[in-house]
């Protein structure tokens, strides 16, 4: 059996095979050796203790003893280390399948955190494509919503313009509104009666005269509406109230050519009228009228429906867009005011037929009254600042002809008979005899127009002008004045 001495180092890691083959060859020299010792007795050799010249003794076989076994550093008693297999196979064994072990966890730890890793890099590269994806989808979305809105609006649009152009040839049934005593019982308190002083000449001679009309509170602080000529020329005016109160009046200003002016009195706390629209009349509509009938009559109702809308009226060698309509309208009634059936005035009654035709056929049922919506910007001037603002052409027109018009193929519109030097018309080359057919845009037919279209424009403000001239059309640009205060 070999020996290993105290010195001898065994490999903690010595892989399990080599120690298997270690062992298996151990085991190989252990039955070499037994087959031998019988040999050895046979062959006659013995032991013998006392020898120590040297020689071979009979311990073992073939081994030869030491020449130092006397020496004092080398101890013929060493201490002797049997290598046993079964030890060795057991012992180690457990320590290396503790570090296989260990190892096997570290490794399964490893795998551990880079499969962790390698997850969170799945995850944070997922979290990005998501978002991106997300992202791309929810802006074409929104995209997406954008185009329908825009689709719906311009259908929306489109539906509205044909409902307008729809509703321009629809007759619209009037809803029921008060009653004539309603309207009259709610604005009896606004309409007054005027009394006016007036001094005409007859052969050198000075008369006074009294003339009649009528008129309407505008404004609580005593601003009151009527016609001009109602109180042109008048050296006092005289305003009562259906309560037989009575106001001397002041003239603040007016306008001849669309016959209203408006008159003050001192008197506070009055109940205003209420102003409509008389662009939404319609023929058919029904229509009140309230006035000083006769300069006698005071305070009278007459109840009748609309005749006819934009009617030109020639007065006093002007025309004037009026409203038609079958309610008596008489002498002293001028000035007073035009209610629709909500009880809101839309028109100042002016004028009305009378009399015969050429063939003797008699005139009844026509009287006219000035649209609201012409004239209150100008009311409103009147009172603010009591004259009217606005654009000012400064030019002396007619309305053309329709019979010379369609002889010599001229074209409708506002002739033009004087420019005035020193105005708007005459700087920017509008000459005599020219024929104004539009203004910034608009159409203009006849001098209702043209005076209809200025209230547009403001002074000061730039826009062009086209006129016929000499069988064509020339367009200028011009800027405004401010009206004149007279």
């Amino acid at each position: 059996m070999d020996t290993y001495d105290d010195n001898t180092i065994i490999p903690d890691s010595v892989p399990d095979d080599d120690i298997q083959s270690h062992v298996a060859m151990e085991q190989n020299d252990l039955q070499e050796a037994e087959n031998i010792l019988p040999d050895a007795d046979a062959a006659g050799v013995t032991s013998d203790d006392s020898n120590s010249d040297g020689s071979y003794h009979g311990v073992g076989v073939g081994v030869r003893e030491s020449t130092l076994s006397d020496a004092e550093f080398f101890s013929s008693q060493q201490r002797q280390k049997t290598f046993d297999p079964e030890a060795c196979c057991y012992e180690m064994p457990r320590t290396m399948n503790q570090r296989k072990k260990r190892k096997k966890f570290a490794k399964k730890v490893l795998k551990i955190i880079l499969a962790a890793v390698l997850v969170l890099a799945m995850v944070l590269v997922g979290c990005g494509v998501s978002v991106s994806i997300v992202n791309r989808h929810w802006q074409a979305y929104i995209q997406l919503m954008q185009q329908n809105f825009e689709q719906q609006m311009d259908v929306l649009r489109q539906e509205l313009e044909e409902y307008k152009n729809d509703q321009q040839d629809t007759v619209i049934l009037p809803v029921e509104g008060l009653s004539p005593a309603q309207i009259y019982d709610r604005n009896i308190s606004s309409v007054v009666a005027l009394n006016c002083k007036v001094q005409t000449t007859d052969n050198g001679k000075i008369y006074e005269m009294i003339s009649a009309g009528s008129g309407f509170v505008l404004s609580s602080d005593g601003y009151i509406v009527t016609n001009y000529h109602v109180v042109e020329g008048a050296s006092a005016v005289n305003v009562t109230f259906v309560n037989g109160k009575t106001y001397a009046a002041e003239y603040i200003g007016g306008d001849a050519t669309n016959d209203f002016a408006v008159i003050k009195i001192n008197a506070n706390n009055l109940k205003p009228v209420t102003i409509g629209r008389s662009s939404k009349l319609c023929v058919g509509d029904q229509v009140v009228a309230i006035g000083n009938a006769l300069g006698e009559l005071s305070f009278s109702l007459t109840v009748g429906y609309v005749s006819g809308t934009d009617r030109h009226i020639a007065t006093d060698g002007s025309y004037i867009n009026m409203i038609q309509t079958d309610a008596s309208i008489n002498s002293g009634n001028s000035g007073g005011p035009l209610f629709n059936s909500k009880g809101e005035v839309v028109g100042i009654t002016t004028a009305k037929y009378s009399g015969t035709t050429s063939s003797g056929v008699s005139i009844e049922g026509i009287g006219f009254a000035i649209p609201m919506d012409e004239v209150y910007s100008m009311l409103e001037d009147l009172r603010q600042y009591g004259y009217i603002t606005g654009a000012y052409l400064g030019v002396m027109v007619r309305d053309m002809d329709p019979a010379v018009a369609a002889t010599y193929g001229f074209p409708m519109g506002a002739y033009v008979e004087d420019v005035p030097p020193g105005y708007a018309a005459a700087r920017h080359g509008i000459l005599p005899k020219d024929i104004i057919t539009n203004v910034g845009g608009y159409d203009v037919a006849c001098m209702s127009d043209l005076l209809k279209v200025l209230h547009r424009f403001e002074p000061g403000q730039k826009t062009t002008i086209t006129v016929w001239r000499g069988g064509r059309y020339v367009t200028l640009s011009i800027i405004f004045d401010e009206k004149p205060q007279n």
